[in-house]
């Protein structure tokens, strides 16, 4: 590229042109008088139109320097290049970058991925680490923080733990004080990291963030499981549906507050405002982080028996609150008859003072016959239970072996199992609008809600450093209800679903309708397993029997 400077003429140039129409152009061309780095030509123009004959005139304002010389500057380098020439390709690149591309941040120095550790740090880090100072106790040792508590934790447990266990109703003695082997031994701890929500000043260290998020994680499925036994055992007739409301009823987002202010903890929560004067969508994310973080900490250390006593006692609520009642629709006459137990309505002390008696059938006898009418007896006998009850059996490994007083009791669980298998596999098509309860319907919530929590527990065991936005996304992942119905499937148990005549075609030919049936199939068998044998058994057939986490080899 060349740039050209030109001397001004000695002289001025005044030039006449004639045109034939009336309208004339006047133009003047002006140089400027001082020199500069930049071209020194300064041309200023200016147009009119007059009737004049068009004058051109150029002053030479510098005629008495004769120092000016016209030199030309600056050659491009890649100008004589060929095209293929890796630098000229280069700059062309370059320069179309600049032009196109926006330019953009980088990343937040706290999200830069830092340089893994060797094995030798890694495992001194996790050695040092409360998650794995507790072997008899391994779910609740995955919740305790990654790290040791630091000055600053100890100094929030010293201002207004007191408080917190004050309003919750727990002993003021520190729980370190305890044994070893006693679960409560860690319920400060876990206290101080159910209060440490997103939008608190403690919660930037990682161990505090991650450890409250983990503990939110697991009181959330905790809360669900609670309330779902418990109307389930106090409304025997009712469907899920006005359950579920019910349940939204009293620990919906919305409801939260009321409760944490009737418990006077909202002061632990907003110490520095006043919790009603803050805007709704800024209240209501802090206080349900910590109301499920709660109880996932009082489940850790004292079990469901004392979720019950803090949700009904201390936060007072109540069940039969107008608030909290399903909306009106049309209910199918039930004409089954319950058990005598379930007569009146049962309180949450009645619940919690329930102790099965020490040759029980089931792990859970009360929540059996509230999901499984005694009217399935005249279920026995029948071409399912011939036909496709030894199959089933066979395939879930079913009966599990049990070390029972008398033989009998083994016998009359066996026939209670098979009649709730028969349960499980009934679809609502085919009795429920003669007889209400004669479907999964029942089995099925329970079963979502112990599968929630049973996935919850193996995860937090199974990924000690994840925070509980990863598992959260991670769970839902898993136990999505095409998975669920598609396990099902692979196992060739879905051709035993018990569906009406009209729609048997319908059902197993058409994947909309199958699907969902398949995936309340699935989870009838999870609830039943926990009422009949317990926690345990739901564990092997998700994990062993399902393979829900896909880690099995497979049949080739």
């Amino acid at each position: 590229m060349f740039t050209t400077h030109f001397l001004p003429p000695p002289f001025p140039i005044t030039i006449h042109l004639h045109l034939p129409t009336t309208m004339e152009l006047s133009s003047s061309f002006s140089l400027s008088p001082k020199p500069c780095p930049t071209p020194p030509t300064n041309f200023s123009f200016s147009s009119s139109l007059s009737p004049f004959p068009i004058q051109i005139l150029i002053k030479n304002s510098k005629s008495q320097n004769p120092k000016n010389r016209v030199f030309a500057v600056t050659i491009d380098p890649t100008k004589d290049l060929p095209k293929n020439n890796p630098q000229r390709l280069l700059k062309e690149l370059a320069e179309r970058k600049k032009l196109t591309s926006p330019k953009s941040k980088g990343p937040p120095r706290r999200y830069i991925l830092k340089p893994p550790l060797d094995d030798k740090k890694l495992a001194e880090r996790f050695l040092n680490s409360p998650q794995l100072s507790l072997k008899s106790f391994p779910l609740l040792s995955s919740c305790l923080p990654s790290s040791r508590l630091n000055n600053a934790d100890k100094i929030w447990i010293e201002e207004y733990l007191l408080e917190a266990k004050q309003a919750l109703g727990y002993s003021l003695e520190p729980s370190e004080t305890l044994e070893d082997d006693n679960p409560a031994k860690q319920f400060d701890t876990l206290l101080y990291l159910a209060f440490q929500h997103p939008s608190c000043e403690r919660s930037k260290t990682k161990h505090v963030k991650s450890g409250h998020s983990r503990l939110c994680f697991l009181g959330q499925f905790v809360l669900e499981l609670a309330l779902g036994e418990f109307f389930l055992q106090r409304y025997p007739r009712e469907s899920p549906g006005p359950m579920r409301e019910r349940v939204f009823g009293l620990i919906g987002k919305e409801n939260l507050p009321k409760w944490i202010k009737a418990a006077s903890l909202q002061n632990l929560i907003f110490p520095y405002d006043n919790m009603d004067k803050i805007v709704r969508k800024d209240r209501e994310g802090p206080v349900k982080s910590v109301f499920w973080a709660l109880f996932g900490a009082i489940y850790l250390c004292f079990g469901l028996p004392e979720v019950y006593r803090v949700l009904f006692e201390v936060f007072g609520m109540d069940p039969d609150a107008e608030n909290c009642q399903p909306k009106l629709r049309r209910q199918l006459e039930d004409v089954d008859y319950v058990s005598a137990e379930f007569e009146s309505k049962l309180n949450w002390q009645d619940i919690v003072a329930y102790k099965p008696p020490a040759d029980a059938l089931f792990a859970h006898p009360r929540l059996f016959r509230a999901c499984v009418p005694p009217g399935m007896h005249r279920f026995r006998g029948n071409i399912w239970d011939y036909d496709s009850r030894p199959q089933v059996l066979r395939t879930l490994g079913y009966p599990l072996e049990m070390t029972d007083r008398i033989p009998e009791i083994t016998e009359a669980r066996n026939v209670e199992l098979g009649l709730g298998l028969q349960l499980c596999f009934l679809h609502p098509s085919k009795y429920k609008f003669e007889h209400p309860r004669f479907c999964f319907e029942r089995l099925e919530y329970v079963g979502q809600k112990i599968q929630d929590l049973v996935m919850a527990e193996r995860l937090l065991m199974k990924h000690l450093d994840a925070p509980g936005l990863w598992l959260q996304e991670k769970h839902r992942r898993t136990l999505m209800n095409k998975h669920c119905g598609r396990y099902l499937r692979a196992k060739h148990l879905h051709g035993f679903i018990i569906y009406d005549d009209k729609v048997q075609d319908a059902y197993e030919r058409n994947r909309r309708r199958r699907n969902p049936a398949t995936t309340a199939v699935n989870q009838a068998i999870h609830g039943l397993s926990y009422l009949v044998y317990g926690k345990r058994d739901v564990r092997r057939l998700m994990f062993e029997f399902f393979d829900f986490e896909q880690i099995q080899p497979k049949e080739v």
